[in-house]
């Protein structure tokens, strides 16, 4: 079960089936994250990227705040099904595009695509550091971020990430974000 903490659906659960293995964004660490990018952002106006999106915790966060174009990537059929189907029964399913595949996968193919202000990853805990540091360069390499974009990395606390693009790190019990920021246009590889 997860809870909606702000936006047109402010406070609303949001239980998921008992068999399905996830683990939400806390409150807590989900209010502060909010607290961060609605000082940064205007989420009426900015497109979401939701990578390892799970049951849509923090997609429906920004649907529910007024963002309207997020694509949650999302590997497991039962999740996205959850997903669009919350997503539909709340008045949000212009908003939310579901893509069903590997992450990992999904980003190598639609590189150089579209490009957002937000691209936020919450892979699972177990995730290898050399896998987070992938994730991280097919982000950053591959236009995912506007020139005002950041990309955020959800992970376990004692991870720490030594990373050229890395700005900021906020650390919310076991749960820590890591913000990244763009690669600058000269920095790029020709």
């Amino acid at each position: 079960m997860f809870r909606i903490i702000s936006g047109k659906w402010k406070a609303k659960k949001i239980a998921a089936p008992k068999n399905f293995e996830v683990r939400p964004t806390t409150d807590f660490a989900k209010e502060a994250l909010f607290s961060i990018l609605e000082n940064k952002y205007d989420m009426q106006s900015i497109s979401v990227l939701d990578l390892f999106a799970g049951i849509g915790s923090i997609t429906l966060e920004f649907a529910s705040r007024g963002c309207q174009n997020i694509t949650s990537v999302e590997m497991n059929p039962k999740h996205t099904a959850f997903i669009n189907s919350t997503a539909a029964e709340l008045d949000m399913a212009l908003q939310v595009n579901v893509q069903r595949g590997d992450v990992f996968d999904w980003l190598k193919k639609f590189r150089n695509k579209k490009s957002f202000e937000i691209v936020f990853s919450d892979a699972p805990f177990e995730m290898e550091e050399k896998k987070y540091h992938e994730l991280i360069s097919l982000v950053l390499n591959n236009k995912y971020l506007k020139e005002n974009g950041v990309l955020i990395v959800e992970h376990q606390s004692r991870m720490k990430f030594d990373h050229p693009n890395l700005i900021d790190t906020r650390k919310y019990g076991n749960v820590s974000f890591s913000f990244f920021e763009p690669n600058k246009e000269d920095n790029q590889e020709f």
